[in-house]
């Protein structure tokens, strides 16, 4: 994967800090979108550059348009190509459809799927130029299967999912494949959050019975980023330790 130029939005922490990682380790350079982290982006950047990988930092809110673009265009400016475009960023925001307010809808939508959608609609010209194209897209297993409490959020990472196989089809003639990966309950701070009662109980429906790593995601985005994958498009892979079974 040598000379490879990825993009990974929400790249700076959690579960998007690790693929970063990942892809630079295996000689990847990369592009760490990131909206308000901006010391832990800049702290990722030095840490990949002092294993002798290289990367940079770009601030962009990816749920806008121009900035979707702005990301894609600087990108291209700095290292002349884009071949992996990694779809991580996004946002919660939960409640019972009673109590949620439109713009709890409205943003995660905006952020969750639009945002999807405005990264690979800039990147596809450039990724159908290129020798050798990428999309992996950051699903959920609320996607697969809801949530409760979910419902915004469970919409929009299920339309993740349609994306994806739809892209798949109109890429497919030019070599690009677009996969997404369905991470289940991940040891973030996102979940650091949940009462005991809560894990426990989601513990119990998880069949491997713990949480996963973010490495666990960030692996399977490395393998579909690689050419072992491939003759792999259109696929949704869930990394859940069974929960969606």
């Amino acid at each position: 994967m040598n000379d490879l130029v990825a993009i990974v939005t929400g790249g700076a922490v959690g579960i998007g800090r690790s693929i970063s990682l990942e892809l630079a380790k295996a000689k990847v350079k990369v592009v760490i979108n990131y909206r308000s982290s901006a010391q832990s982006a800049e702290e990722l950047v030095n840490e990949i550059t002092s294993f002798g990988g290289e990367a940079i930092a770009i601030k962009a809110d990816i749920s806008n348009f121009t900035d979707a673009k702005n990301l894609v265009d600087k990108t291209i400016e700095h290292f002349g190509k884009l071949n992996i475009l990694v779809n991580n960023a996004g946002i919660t925001d939960d409640a019972l459809i009673l109590r949620m307010k439109e713009e709890s809808f409205d943003s995660v939508i905006t952020t969750n799927l639009k945002g999807v959608w405005n990264m690979c609609k800039h990147a596809s010209r450039a990724l159908l130029k290129a020798e050798y194209g990428r999309i992996i897209n950051i699903s959920s297993v609320s996607g697969i299967k809801g949530n409760i409490g979910q419902s915004n959020y469970s919409a929009a990472k299920a339309g993740v999912i349609g994306l994806t196989k739809s892209l798949a089809r109109e890429f497919a003639s030019k070599g690009v494949t677009v996969n997404a990966v369905s991470p289940g309950f991940i040891d973030t701070k996102m979940t650091s959050v949940l009462s005991d009662d809560i894990k426990n109980q989601v513990l119990n429906e998880i069949p491997l019975k713990k949480f996963g790593d973010t490495t666990d995601i960030a692996k399977a985005v490395l393998f579909l980023a690689s050419n072992d994958a491939k003759y792999i498009t259109g696929q949704t892979l869930s990394v859940d330790g069974g929960l969606s079974i």
